[in-house]
């Protein structure tokens, strides 16, 4: 039988297939880097399913988490998929349902506050926004380009992706904020979050500057990066509507499963209620 090879062009072919079935420019980028890791790790083999497995198993004895294992493994389970190479797909790491986030990831109300504060301290107006907008919408960081003159002007974002269109509503307060920030940079229409260039703000670059902001705010870096103002959100607005499926559907999730996770309590909640049972006599 003719050895299995992964060659350019068929990665090439695969990501054509991602961007037709319409996946998130950032789910693309992140497939891409995991299969070119597993193409790297081969060195030239033949792919089987003992190389998969292997190849698992240097992941675990390299000390990366479960869920960054099992989620390179979904990359290259989609590849071998679309290849027809169903053979040599390899199982996932079974997990443990998390009852709690860990408090080296968990952002506060009052490290969001910090971040914003030195933004504007350090003159970032354009970086302060941005956070308040993701922060008080749940809005994804790839959809921030919805973010328009004429989403401010109606009071909501129109989001198509992945086939799907979603409402995200913007709150009258963030709405004058935008307004007062797009007449001072002129912007009569289209996106508001650009470039010195013009262009469309990446995910990295917004990634970046988040990252930037850290030393100057006092706030650990770890807890900083893009989707943890979600998270930050969906806690914040559970807490008034105390309804998980309205949370999904203002997030955009198809599963309440997915939701769950943002409503985790830190670690220290967590160990707090643990004492409140009173149980330690």
């Amino acid at each position: 039988m003719e050895k299995q090879k992964l060659s350019s062009k068929i990665i090439a072919a695969y990501e054509n297939s991602l961007r037709q079935d319409e996946h998130s420019l950032a789910t693309i980028e992140k497939y891409l880097r995991d299969i070119r890791f597993f193409v790297a790790w081969l060195a030239g083999k033949a792919v089987t399913k003992e190389a998969a497995t292997q190849w698992k198993l240097h992941l675990m004895n390299d000390g990366f988490a479960p869920a960054t294992i099992n989620s390179k493994l979904a990359a290259i389970n989609g590849l071998f998929r679309f290849l027809g190479w169903n053979d040599c797909r390899v199982k996932f790491l079974r997990l443990q349902r998390r009852v709690f986030r860990d408090n080296t990831r968990d952002l506060t109300r009052e490290d969001y506050r910090k971040l914003v504060s030195a933004a504007e301290q350090l003159g970032r107006g354009q970086l302060a926004l941005l956070l308040e907008a993701i922060c008080a919408t749940g809005i994804r960081v790839s959809e921030v380009r919805y973010l328009t003159v004429e989403a401010v002007r109606t009071g909501q974002a129109e989001v198509t992706l992945k086939g799907k269109v979603r409402i995200i509503l913007l709150p009258n307060k963030l709405c004058r904020k935008l307004e007062r920030y797009a007449r001072k940079q002129k912007i009569a229409s289209g996106e508001l979050f650009l470039t010195k260039r013009n262009h469309t703000l990446s995910r990295q670059q917004i990634w970046r500057e988040m990252k930037a902001l850290c030393r100057e705010a006092g706030v650990t870096a770890s807890k900083v990066f893009p989707h943890n103002l979600r998270h930050l959100f969906a806690t914040s607005f559970y807490k008034i509507c105390k309804d998980i499926v309205r949370l999904a559907d203002v997030l955009g999730h198809s599963s309440v499963e997915t939701t769950r996770i943002y409503l985790l309590t830190a670690g220290r909640e967590h160990a707090r209620q643990m004492e409140l049972t009173g149980l330690i006599l």
